[in-house]
């Protein structure tokens, strides 16, 4: 169990969650601890450039898409740092505050 795994739980249910992720990683378009609303998203429902929830290698971020190919994502920071390629995606962003 994780920071987000009541998020993902309700996510896998349907539903729409908010939370305050914490770091840096994505300064400049979401800050440490800023509120975001994420909407039930799967790897066929994102584009190149939105923010999604996701694990990747076994740890989960909220991250962007960095690249699509067929029913994977590329996921990375906003710092240029790539993460790595997933099937697993939960959310994508729909709102910072």
């Amino acid at each position: 169990m994780n920071w987000a795994t009541i998020h993902i739980e309700k996510l896998e249910r349907g539903e729409t969650v908010s939370f305050r992720p914490h770091g840096n990683s994505m300064k400049g378009k979401i800050n440490s601890g800023q509120l975001v609303t994420v909407a039930p998203a799967n790897c066929n429902d994102v584009e190149v450039g939105d923010i999604v929830l996701c694990k990747v290698k076994g740890s989960t971020f909220v991250h962007l898409v960095s690249a699509k190919q067929g029913d994977r994502v590329q996921i990375s920071n906003n710092k240029g740092h790539v993460n790595g390629w997933t099937r697993t995606v939960y959310g994508k962003v729909t709102k910072v505050e």
